[in-house]
């Protein structure tokens, strides 16, 4: 498999590496501009990138706006964080005539986290949930995608959930459609997210940790093995199949 990256921050760089090891061959970065820390062939014109099989974005909206701008046809899988609404927007014209595939987070186990949160949602109905995520201190969007996907999950099921961010401008006790979410930032913390169910002299947990930002480049090369198979439309987790 051929891939090109967009970008080439900390992520991509992880990508390229875990893809060459893999078996698989870098046909270059795609960058609005040139840079020299860049092993690869740099491509600045968007609308005549080289051949390759499949492109992986971990990059910045800005820079996947401009991707989806031009006229791209080649497969997507897009792991960018921030304007989700717009991006996947963008997206969705895409997949009209390409395999497009997007996730906020690339780890299939956060997936599944999402799926247990689901599952157990419409069971703790009269429990109180707080949502909690931790990341290194150089991370930029709050509160993260994937914090964003567990609340959107929740808010599929609790129709008049109203997430609450900053309690602390609050002088009232914690209203029962509150769904608090919670960002801390601290050190080289890789990625922590937390589903927590407050119930009457109970509580349960719901909790997923990356060890290593490996299992997000190692899932987009996943993702983009079955992507480049499949005919034109929108993937998700949900719909990309094990096939």
């Amino acid at each position: 498999m051929k891939i090109l990256l967009l970008g080439y921050g900390a992520m991509n760089k992880r990508v390229a590496r875990l893809a060459e090891e893999r078996g698989h061959e870098l046909a270059g970065v795609a960058l609005k501009k040139e840079k020299g820390d860049v092993p690869y062939p740099i491509f600045t014109d968007f609308n005549k990138l080289p051949d390759a099989d499949v492109l992986i974005d971990f990059s910045h909206p800005d820079l996947t706006k401009h991707l989806l701008e031009a006229d791209v046809n080649l497969p997507l899988v897009i792991a960018t964080t921030g304007e989700k609404e717009v991006i996947v927007n963008m997206m969705e014209e895409k997949s009209r005539y390409l395999p497009t595939f997007y996730s906020a987070n690339m780890s299939y186990g956060v997936h599944i986290l999402k799926q247990i949160v689901e599952f157990a949602t419409p069971l703790l109905n009269s429990y109180d949930i707080e949502l909690t995520e931790r990341h290194h201190n150089k991370k930029v969007d709050a509160p993260s995608g994937t914090l964003v996907k567990l609340y959107d999950a929740i808010k599929g099921i609790r129709e008049n959930a109203e997430p609450m961010y900053n309690r602390h401008t609050y002088d009232e006790k914690r209203k029962e459609n509150e769904i608090g979410i919670h960002s801390l930032r601290g050190g080289t913390i890789v990625g922590e997210h937390e589903a927590l169910y407050a119930g009457h002299d109970e509580v349960i947990t719901i909790q997923h940790k990356a060890q290593s930002k490996d299992i997000f480049a190692n899932g987009a090369i996943d993702v983009a093995e079955k992507l480049i198979n499949k005919e034109h439309g929108f993937y998700t987790y949900t719909n990309l199949g094990d096939e």
